[in-house]
């Protein structure tokens, strides 16, 4: 399994590349997962739902099962959030997962950055970001710089910069 991040400010199009990368990258037979960290309260269950339920009952784990899928909720009850190596160990073994978010993690990014989002880009100062998708030049970022629209290029590009979660620093987070 290889990882690479894909990263930037909300509102700069991260789900929207992940989402043109993942045909893509398919299309090359790979088996590709995601990964996406949620600043936000979430919940993929419905509440009457039994599921559900058993999480409000107080179960630390829920499995759901189907012919179709299954899905593990866990609640973390006052835990701290796991780190991002022990969230990946919990996925299955796929040829490439995508790293939505987690921009301080020390992995490698790939930076979405839309210049009439109004941020700063985030790859100044830091070495992770192996290269930038955007819709505006940066001659002195000193890494590639590939076209938002050129999603061909960037999938290219996440192929060459993925790497074995075992390559990466995690102490450097």
């Amino acid at each position: 399994m290889r990882i690479i991040g894909i990263t930037g400010w909300s509102g700069a199009g991260k789900t929207t590349l992940i989402l043109k990368l993942i045909p893509l990258l398919t299309a090359r037979r790979l088996k590709v997962s995601t990964l996406k960290h949620a600043h936000h309260m979430f919940d993929v269950d419905t509440p009457g739902k039994d599921s559900y339920e058993h999480r409000a009952a107080g179960a630390t784990e829920v499995l759901i099962a189907s012919e179709n899928r299954f899905a593990i909720m866990h609640e973390l009850r006052g835990a701290p959030e796991p780190p991002l190596e022990v969230l990946l160990g919990r996925l299955a073994a796929v040829d490439l997962v995508l790293i939505e978010g987690f921009k301080r993690a020390p992995h490698p990014k790939i930076e979405v950055f839309r210049a009439a989002n109004g941020k700063p880009p985030l790859h100044p100062g830091n070495p992770s970001v192996v290269a930038i998708a955007s819709d505006t030049p940066f001659p002195e970022a000193g890494r590639p710089v590939i076209a938002l629209d050129d999603a061909a290029s960037i999938a290219g590009m996440a192929l060459s910069a993925a790497v074995a979660p075992s390559a990466v620093d995690w102490r450097r987070a």
